[in-house]
C-alpha cells in the first residue's frame, strides 16, 4: 500500500510540473480546446476530443436498405475529383473501366483514361517507360511516391481516395450506435467527408492554430490540418443545372468517394434483402413443419 500510495505522490508530481512548464497560452488550448460544440465542450483543464464537432447527417440516396447511388450525382463527384482532387490524391484501387458503372460508354472510359500517364514497362531495352492510361489503368499518384507527395504537403502525404469513404468515419457513440445497427447507418465516411470540405472557418477568439495549418472543427485529429480548403463556389462548372457551391460540390464529391469503395452497395442490399425474405418464408415452413410434426404427438 504504501508503495502504490509514494507512486501516485510522484505521478501528481509529475502532471503538476509539466502543466506547470506549459504557457498561458497552450495551458488554455489543452483545456478549452474549442469553443464550438458538437462534442468539443469540455471543462476548463480537460483534454479534448476530436472532432470538436461531430458530422451532421446528409440525406445520401444510397442510406437505407434500399439505397441506391444517383448516377448524376456520382457523374458530378467525379468531375469534382478530377479537377480539383486529383492534383494531390490519388486513387490507386479504382480502374478507368469502374466508371462504366455509372453511365458512360465505353469510348468515353477511354478518353478519360487518355488524359493521364502511368508509368510501365520494362521495354525490350530493360527500361521503364510513361504511356497513355487505358481502361484496365487505375488512376495514377500525382507524385512518384510517398515521399515527394510529402515534401510537397508540408511533410504530410495526401491519403489515397480508393477506400476513403469506408476508412474514415466518426464514431457516434451510446446510445446512437444502437439505433445505427437497426436503420444500417453506415454512411459515416460520406458524412465525416462533407463536413470537412464544408467545415473550414476562423478560429474562436484565444485559440490559435499552427502556421500552415488551417481551423476545421470536424477535423478527427485535430483542431487544424494542413490541407487549405480545397474548392470554392463557382469552381467546377455543372453542366445539367445544379447548384455550383461548396456545399453541392462536398455531397458530389462524398457520393462518388462512397462508389469507389463500395461499387457493389447496390447489389449487396438486393442481395440481402432477398436473403432476409428466404429467412422470413423459411422459418414460417418450419414452424409449419414442426406443428404437423407435432401435432399428433401426445403432451
Amino acid at each position: 500500500m504504501k508503495k502504490i500510495t509514494l507512486g501516485l505522490a510522484s505521478l501528481t508530481l509529475a502532471l503538476g510540473l509539466t502543466m506547470g512548464s506549459l504557457s498561458a497560452q497552450e495551458k488554455h488550448d489543452v483545456g478549452a480546446g474549442t469553443a464550438g460544440g458538437g462534442g468539443g465542450d469540455h471543462a476548463e483543464g480537460g483534454t479534448p476530443h476530436y472532432p470538436l464537432r461531430h458530422p451532421e447527417p446528409v440525406d445520401w440516396t444510397f442510406a437505407g436498405p434500399f439505397g441506391h447511388y444517383d448516377k448524376g450525382q456520382l457523374q458530378r463527384g467525379l468531375k469534382v475529383y478530377t479537377e480539383v482532387c486529383s492534383a494531390c490524391h490519388s486513387m490507386r484501387l479504382v480502374s478507368f473501366r469502374t466508371l462504366e458503372d455509372l453511365g458512360y460508354s465505353d469510348g468515353q472510359v477511354k478518353a478519360l483514361a487518355a488524359n493521364y500517364e502511368v508509368q510501365d514497362g520494362p521495354n525490350d531495352d530493360g527500361e521503364m517507360f510513361t504511356r497513355k492510361a487505358v481502361p484496365s489503368d487505375h488512376f495514377p499518384s500525382p507524385y512518384p511516391n510517398a515521399q515527394a507527395a510529402a515534401a510537397a504537403n508540408n511533410g504530410a502525404a495526401p491519403p489515397d481516395m480508393s477506400l476513403l469513404a469506408k476508412a474514415r468515419g466518426i464514431t457516434r457513440g451510446f446510445p446512437q450506435f444502437v439505433f445505427d445497427i437497426f436503420t444500417q447507418y453506415q454512411e459515416g465516411g460520406p458524412d465525416y467527408i462533407h463536413a470537412l470540405l464544408t467545415g473550414y472557418q476562423d478560429p474562436p477568439p484565444g485559440v490559435e492554430v499552427a502556421p500552415g495549418t488551417h481551423y476545421n472543427p470536424y477535423f478527427a485529429n485535430a483542431s487544424a490540418l494542413a490541407m487549405a480548403p480545397p474548392i470554392s463556389n463557382d469552381q467546377v462548372s455543372y453542366d445539367d443545372g445544379t447548384p455550383q457551391t461548396v456545399d453541392q460540390y462536398s455531397k458530389d464529391v462524398a457520393a462518388f468517394l462512397m462508389f469507389t469503395a463500395e461499387p457493389h452497395l447496390e447489389e449487396r442490399k438486393r442481395t440481402g434483402f432477398m436473403v432476409m425474405i428466404f429467412l422470413v418464408i423459411f422459418t414460417g415452413l418450419i414452424y409449419l413443419t414442426k406443428k404437423s410434426v407435432y401435432a399428433r404427438k401426445p403432451h
